[in-house]
């Protein structure tokens, strides 16, 4: 039985380097269900992932209530400016909700934002990795 190194893939993972482009690249984030209110009472901007099929099939009101029952919930960045959250200071990046921040957030490594380990898995993004492009959408 082959067993996968631990420490051999722990290296592959480094710490954040507060460099923003995992807050700027990434436009729509998941969140849990219990992270929705606090987010929007914070200031940021939440909405549901819709098709243009589901609202002419169910209407609007309908269509959203669906999407959130199923948990497709997200913090949006509508601009190239990222999360409504990312602040820069001394030529580096912070969040301002940093202890607070969503589990997509939390469990969010610098790798998935950058190409320091494509290699290993061919592609010429990281968020390909996650089967989206960079608005979230499906890979074509």
């Amino acid at each position: 039985m082959n067993r996968v190194n631990e420490d051999a893939l722990k290296t592959i993972f480094h710490e954040c380097r507060q460099c923003g482009t995992c807050c700027k690249k990434y436009k729509k984030i998941v969140l849990q269900a219990d992270e929705v209110d606090f987010v929007k009472k914070m200031g940021g901007h939440v909405g549901v992932n819709l098709s243009m099929a589901d609202i002419r099939e169910k209407g609007l009101v309908a269509a959203t209530a669906e999407a959130k029952s199923k948990g497709k919930v997200y913090m949006i960045h509508p601009d190239e400016k990222g999360c409504v959250f990312l602040e820069h200071r001394n030529d580096k990046y912070y969040c301002k909700l940093y202890n607070y921040r969503p589990k997509t957030c939390r469990g969010f490594r610098c790798n998935l934002a950058d190409d320091s380990f494509l290699h290993l898995f061919g592609g010429d993004s990281a968020i390909n990795l996650l089967g989206q492009d960079t608005y979230g959408l499906p890979l074509k």
